[in-house]
C-alpha cells in the first residue's frame, strides 16, 4: 500500500477513533449528570406546596401525571379544577342505548408525530390489558385494524371520486412550494385564502377538500397553522387519499385516553374537583408573573383560594368546545357563542400582565370558528352495512367520507364497534360533522344550525342516495344528537405571532398556560400531542426538570425521502 495512503488511513482512524471516545465520554458525563439531577428530584420536600390546575382536559391530566412521575410530587397535593360535571375537556364521549350515545367530535392520532403523547402513555396502565400500557393498548389496536379509506370524497350524484391524484396545476404547486420556503414571521394574520387568491383553482383541487375536512380547515384559517400542518405532516401528504396514517383508539377518546389516565391520578391521590369554575386570578404586585389566588365558582358560591410561596399555578387558558350545545332527534342545538368560558379568563389575565397573550383573534368571531358534529345511535346494523356496501370499508377501516359537493360540506366517520364500552352487541354508532353550518341543506331546506338530529340524518341519506330505504332506516334510529361548537375552529383563526402566549411566560415564577392556544414552535395546534407536549413543557420549565427531555418535533419536513415523495404525490 502507498505510504503516503496508509498514513492518511491511519490518522482517519485515529480522528474517527478519538471522535468516538470523545463522544463517549461526553454520554457518560451526561448520564452522570442526570442521574444526579433524578437523585435530587427524588430527594426534593414539597412539604406544604401545591400545584393548582385550572381546567380538566388532556393538558392538566398530562402535566399532573408529569410532575408526580417525573418530579416525584405527592399526588394529593395536586388540585385540578374543571368548569364541567365531567373530566376530558375535548375527548369526550358519553351516553347509553336507551338516550343515545354522543361524540362531539374525535381525536385522530398519529404514530409519527405524537411523540410525548406516546412516551405519556407508555407508562399509564391499560384498564382492560393486564400488564399493557395505554399506548401499547392504542397501537396494538390500530395495528390490527388499519385504515384504507375507499370513499374518501363523493360527488352530489353520490359517486365515489378518483383521488388517487392531487388535481394541482403549475400554479397551486409553486404557489405551494413557496410557502413552504416562507418565513413564518412573513405571515402575521394572512389567510390561506390570501396566500392563493392568484391561483383560485387550488381550492377545488382534490387535495384540499381532503386536507380540509380531515384537519377542519377554512379558505379564511391561518396560514401559520397551514403551513405548519404541511410541514409536521408532509410524510401524510402522500397518503391523504386512504388516511393511512390515522390512528384510531380501541373506544371513544374519553374511555381510551381520558379514563385510564384520570384512573391513574387518582390512585395517586390527585384532587379533581369538578363543576368549579375559575373565574380570575390574582398576581403579586411587583414585573414578574407570580399567581397569589384564584377565585372560583362552585355551586354558585365564590370561593377564593390562596397561592402560597412554592406553589405553582398551570392554567388552560383556551377551550375549543367552550359554549358547546347538544340537542336531539327532534331539537336542534341551540347557536350560544356568548360567554366562552376559558377565553373570558383568559381575557382577564391578559389584561393584568404583559406577555399572556391575546384571545381576542381566537374568541372574537364564532361566525368564523363555529361547525356542528351529529353522533347517530341505532339499533342493529342495517344502516351501517349499507354504508359498508357503499363504501367497500368495514366499520372502522375507512377514517373519513366527505360529500364535496355538500352545501354543509359533511362528512361522516364510522368508527371500529363498539365505540363505548357499554354499547350493547345490537347497537351501532356513527358520527359526522358540517363546516358550514350557516347553509341551506341540498334537501332539507334549512341552515344546518337549526336542523333536528332526524333532519341532518336525512341531509345524509340524500347524500347516500339511500332516500328509497329512509322509512326502513328511521325505523331503527334511537337517537341523533347534534352538537353545535362555536369555537372548535378557533385555534385555525388568523393571528399575529404574539398572540399566542409562551406557555411560561417571561418573567414568570409559578404559572404557566397548557392549552391548544400557546405557542410551541414548529408543532401543530388540534392535537392531542400538542396539548401534553404544552404541559411537559410548563412541568418541565416550572420544576426545573433536568434528567428527563421533552421529546423534540421530529424533523420530516428535513428527509429526503420524504420530501421526494410529497415531490412526487404533488405531480400525480
Amino acid at each position: 500500500m502507498d505510504k503516503k495512503l496508509k498514513k492518511a488511513i491511519l490518522a482517519a482512524g485515529a480522528v474517527a477513533g478519538a471522535t468516538a471516545v470523545a463522544i463517549k465520554a461526553k454520554k457518560e458525563k451526561e448520564n452522570i449528570e442526570n442521574e444526579k439531577a433524578r437523585t435530587e428530584m427524588q430527594l426534593r420536600d414539597y412539604n406544604g406546596q401545591h400545584a393548582w390546575f385550572i381546567g380538566g382536559g388532556l393538558a392538566s391530566m398530562a402535566g399532573a401525571a408529569y410532575l408526580v412521575r417525573d418530579c416525584n410530587y405527592p399526588g394529593d397535593q395536586i388540585t385540578i379544577f374543571e368548569g364541567m360535571k365531567i373530566l376530558g375537556g375535548s375527548n369526550d364521549g358519553a351516553g347509553d342505548p336507551g338516550q343515545g350515545f354522543v361524540c362531539r367530535g374525535g381525536r385522530m392520532l398519529n404514530e409519527e408525530t405524537y411523540e410525548n403523547f406516546w412516551e405519556l402513555f407508555s407508562s399509564i396502565p391499560s384498564l382492560e390489558k393486564p400488564n399493557m400500557s395505554v399506548t401499547q393498548e392504542i397501537l396494538n389496536f390500530d395495528h390490527l385494524h388499519p385504515t384504507h379509506a375507499q370513499a374518501r370524497l363523493i360527488d352530489k350524484d353520490g359517486v365515489i371520486q378518483d383521488v388517487s391524484g392531487m388535481g394541482f396545476n403549475n400554479d397551486d404547486r409553486l404557489a405551494l412550494g413557496k410557502l413552504m420556503l416562507t418565513p413564518e414571521e412573513d405571515l402575521d394574520d394572512m389567510t390561506i385564502q390570501e396566500w392563493f387568491e392568484e391561483t383560485p383553482h387550488f381550492f377545488e383541487t382534490n387535495f384540499w377538500y381532503m386536507w380540509q375536512t380531515t384537519f377542519a380547515f377554512q379558505k379564511w384559517s391561518s396560514l401559520f397553522e397551514f403551513k405548519r400542518y404541511m410541514e409536521r405532516m408532509i410524510f401524510e401528504f402522500s397518503r391523504i387519499e386512504t388516511l393511512e396514517g390515522v390512528t384510531r383508539t380501541p373506544y371513544n377518546q374519553y374511555e381510551s385516553v381520558i379514563l385510564p389516565l384520570k384512573t391513574w391520578l387518582t390512585e395517586q391521590g390527585v384532587h379533581f374537583v369538578t363543576d368549579a369554575v375559575v373565574t380570575d386570578l390574582d398576581f403579586a404586585q411587583g414585573s414578574q408573573i407570580t399567581v397569589n389566588a384564584i377565585h372560583l365558582q362552585k355551586e354558585s358560591k365564590e370561593e377564593v383560594v390562596t397561592v402560597n410561596e412554592g406553589d405553582i399555578c398551570i392554567m388552560t387558558n383556551g377551550c375549543m368546545t367552550d359554549c358547546a350545545t347538544l340537542g336531539d332527534l327532534h331539537t336542534p342545538a341551540s347557536y350560544e357563542p356568548e360567554n366562552p368560558i376559558s377565553g373570558n379568563l383568559w381575557a382577564k389575565v391578559a389584561e393584568k400582565k404583559e406577555g399572556l397573550g391575546n384571545p381576542a383573534p381566537f374568541f372574537g368571531k364564532p361566525e368564523e370558528t363555529n361547525w356542528e358534529s351529529f353522533t347517530v345511535t341505532m339499533k342493529g346494523n342495517k344502516l351501517l352495512k349499507m354504508i359498508e356496501d357503499y363504501s367497500g370499508n368495514i366499520p372502522g377501516s375507512g377514517a373519513l367520507m366527505t360529500f364535496k359537493d355538500s352545501s354543509w360540506l359533511m362528512s361522516i366517520v364510522v368508527a371500529a364497534q363498539p365505540h363505548f364500552r357499554n354499547q350493547p352487541i345490537d347497537t351501532t354508532i356513527f358520527w359526522g360533522y358540517g363546516l358550514y353550518t350557516e347553509n341551506v341543506g341540498d334537501y332539507v331546506k334549512k341552515p344546518m344550525r337549526e336542523c333536528t338530529g332526524e333532519e341532518m340524518l336525512t341531509e345524509l341519506l340524500h347524500h347516500l342516495h339511500m332516500e328509497d330505504q329512509m322509512d326502513e332506516i328511521m325505523e331503527s334510529v334511537v337517537n341523533v344528537i347534534p352538537c353545535m361548537m362555536p369555537y372548535i375552529d378557533s385555534q385555525f383563526q388568523p393571528r399575529k405571532m404574539s398572540d399566542r402566549p409562551k406557555v411560561v411566560p417571561e418573567g414568570s415564577t409559578n404559572f404557566a398556560m397548557i392549552s391548544q392556544f400557546v405557542e410551541i414552535p414548529e408543532d401543530m395546534v388540534f392535537t392531542e400531542e400538542y396539548s401534553v407536549r404544552a404541559a411537559r413543557i410548563a412541568v418541565y420549565t416550572l420544576m426545573n426538570v433536568t434528567h428527563k427531555k421533552i421529546c423534540p418535533v421530529t424533523p420530516y419536513k428535513k428527509n429526503p425521502k420524504v420530501l421526494a415523495e410529497a415531490l412526487k404525490t404533488s405531480y400525480r
